[in-house]
């Protein structure tokens, strides 16, 4: 009876570390790069896909924004027709309106350089004009024509049509503002995906982990329980249950090593790693304590986010859907030309003997019978003016509610976290204690398994709570464009980028 209580302690001795170890991440055969979680968002930051497509829509947009502001500064256009030759019949009425065909040959070459300047204010445009006109007939009695005019101003103005330019600068630099915001918020929402990957992968080594305890385990409960069986402690239903448990945590950690695989090639894509790169995660227990108020947060969501620029961008471009089918009842251009022009066979008498060049025009169109087809247009620019002030209602109320969420949530995690953490310790505690009881044959193997059950799924909770507690930060980082770790805003070298 001695020898036998001390086999039984013997085998506890060597059961019993099993269950005490730490849980961390489990070796592999090839050397690993360490890495955070902070440093695989800094690196996600930089070379991932999903950054350089942050990226590439920031100079989209960035580009867009400079053709606007290029379209209020001056433009110098040269333009003209060099050479252009003719050589061929066209018809010709004479002045007692009879037609005839006659034989041309001529070359002729133009040239016009223009200052163009747009007048936002007004929506017209003003130009100064340069142009000068060379005619040399060909053939017999072959001789040159000059016509220029040195120097002309132009105007071009509607007069009651909508002011494109206008709208144009109150809604692009909107739009430039909210593409940088949006950028920040796409950079932040990097590092949601980097939160994402890294964990899916803390929890696949961590299940390998347990998989390999729980092999192990399963292998020492077995030969304990063959033991037990010799001697009549057991029966033989246990011990089946035993060499089952076994085969369970076999096939569970073949599983375990094909999640992992997985899971190492996902993140280590997205971070740009060579395959030959075996990256080591940790879990990131130094979380940020920060109390953060839904009213700051939604003050601070409504000042940086892309989303209030946004909303206020398309109320704009509804406004001015509905100025342009108003403007389009009628439409009143005014254009006007002053300079001086001169023609002569030789270029310098072409120049100096000027006379006055004038030219006003002023076209209309004003429907008499369109059949209420104007009128319909503003009616469904108005209509779907009042479609979007509901969406931005809706979208509003959403975003609103969605913040509102998330700021709870994240305000709950940390308890949350405290609580799954102590309970992870419990069932450590609890699964060694159960270990022991079982090897005395105190308990049935049901209890033992229930214990073994309820270990894994503690520590699964709490790797899983600490996720969403990274997951909750950064969203609300996303949202309201705030380090509420250090205080400040979140703000990117947007000049560098776009260098």
């Amino acid at each position: 009876m001695i020898s036998i209580i001390k086999q039984f302690l013997i085998l506890s001795i060597a059961v019993l570390p099993a269950f005490g170890q730490e849980a961390s991440i489990s070796p592999t055969s090839t050397a690993e790069l360490p890495i955070t979680l902070y440093q695989a968002m800094m690196r996600a930051r930089s070379v991932s896909v999903d950054a350089e497509v942050a990226r590439n829509q920031l100079l989209s947009s960035y580009w867009s924004y400079r053709a606007y502001r290029a379209q209020l500064l001056p433009e110098v256009v040269f333009s003209g027709n060099i050479p252009s030759y003719h050589r061929q019949y066209s018809s010709y009425m004479n002045n007692e309106g009879n037609y005839s065909f006659v034989h041309n040959n001529y070359l002729q070459l133009t040239g016009e350089i223009s200052v163009r300047q747009n007048i936002w204010l007004t929506g017209g445009t003003v130009a100064v004009n340069s142009y000068l006109d060379y005619y040399r007939q060909l053939g017999d009695g072959a001789y040159n024509r000059y016509m220029s005019i040195p120097a002309s101003i132009t105007l071009s103005q509607p007069i009651f049509g909508v002011n494109n330019l206008k709208w144009n600068r109150r809604i692009e630099p909107l739009r430039y503002e909210e593409a940088k915001a949006a950028f920040m918020s796409a950079s932040e929402k990097v590092a949601e995906t980097t939160i994402s990957y890294y964990f899916t992968l803390l929890m696949a080594k961590e299940n390998h982990l347990i998989a390999m305890q729980n092999l192990d385990n399963a292998e020492r409960l077995y030969n304990v329980a063959k033991e037990k069986r010799e001697m009549g402690r057991i029966s033989r239903n246990d011990l089946l249950q035993m060499e089952l448990n076994l085969l369970n945590a076999k096939s569970d950690l073949t599983n375990c090593e094909s999640d992992v695989k997985n899971s190492m090639f996902q993140l280590r894509s997205f971070l740009d790693y060579d395959e030959s790169v075996m990256l080591a995660t940790e879990i990131p227990l130094d979380v940020p304590e920060v109390e953060i108020n839904y009213d700051d947060a939604l003050n601070r969501a409504l000042t940086n986010n892309s989303f209030s620029k946004q909303m206020l961008r398309m109320q704009m471009e509804a406004n001015y859907e509905v100025a342009k089918a108003k403007g389009a009842q009628r439409e009143i251009n005014l254009f006007a030309q002053l300079g001086f022009t001169g023609t002569d066979h030789d270029l310098r008498n072409a120049y100096t003997r000027l006379r006055p060049n004038q030219i006003v025009e002023i076209g209309f169109e004003i429907p008499i019978l369109d059949w209420g087809k104007r009128k319909g247009e503003v009616k469904v620019a108005e209509s779907q003016k009042r479609l979007v002030e509901s969406q931005i209602r809706q979208e509003t109320q959403n975003f609103r509610q969605n913040l509102f969420i998330l700021v709870e949530r994240y305000g709950n995690q940390l308890h949350q976290i405290q609580m799954a953490r102590r309970a992870d310790e419990i069932a450590q505690q609890r699964y060694a204690t159960n270990v022991e009881t079982f090897l005395i044959g105190k308990i049935s193997t049901l209890d033992l398994n229930d214990s073994r059950v309820k270990k894994d799924e503690a520590r699964r909770e709490y790797i899983n709570e600490l996720y969403l507690f990274w997951l909750y930060y950064y969203q609300i980082r996303s949202l309201t464009l705030w380090d509420y770790s250090s205080g400040r805003g979140i703000d990117s070298d947007i000049e560098a980028i776009l260098k």
